[in-house]
């Protein structure tokens, strides 16, 4: 055998291993790198619209923990507000609640007063008949002397 002819065989063989790899093994690669470089860009895709919406989220969080914030210092605000507004009111009905009493115990009070005046009056009138009828010495009926008694009592 010559060389030559084993060279230009293995060039024929070469050339149809090269065809035959042309024809039924590159279609399946190209086709599978193809496909993986499209995942590769769709991956990428959805991590940069990933990224933006997790931007855009974040923005609306921020702004959602302002607007509650915000909120709850409106309802803070309105609890002292309401809180400042039962305070008084309670204070309101506790001076008037010790007015009431005051006015009550002072009624009360002179009430009294008159009744202890009416009290004493009524003794003095009686200590002084006894002291009259000592004077006198006779016995004064007080039935009958009524008038005379409740012009002592008046007076005094």
């Amino acid at each position: 055998m010559n060389i030559n002819a084993t060279l230009f065989g293995q060039a024929i063989a070469f050339f149809m291993f090269v065809v035959f790899c042309m024809k039924y093994v590159w279609p399946p690669i190209m086709q599978a790198i193809e496909e993986r470089q499209k995942k590769i860009a769709d991956g990428l895709a959805a991590a940069e619209r990933a990224a933006k919406d997790l931007n855009l989220a974040q923005a609306n969080a921020s702004d959602q923990l302002k607007e509650a914030k915000r909120a709850a210092t409106e309802i803070i605000e309105q609890a002292n507000k309401r809180k400042a507004q039962i305070l008084d009111q309670a204070r309101e009905e506790a001076n008037a609640e010790r007015d009431n009493i005051l006015h009550q115990g002072q009624a009360e009070l002179e009430a009294e007063r008159n009744r202890a005046r009416d009290e004493l009056r009524k003794q003095v009138a009686t200590l002084a008949v006894i002291g009259a009828e000592k004077i006198l010495e006779r016995s004064i009926d007080a039935n009958a002397h009524k008038d005379i008694l409740d012009k002592i009592t008046a007076e005094l």
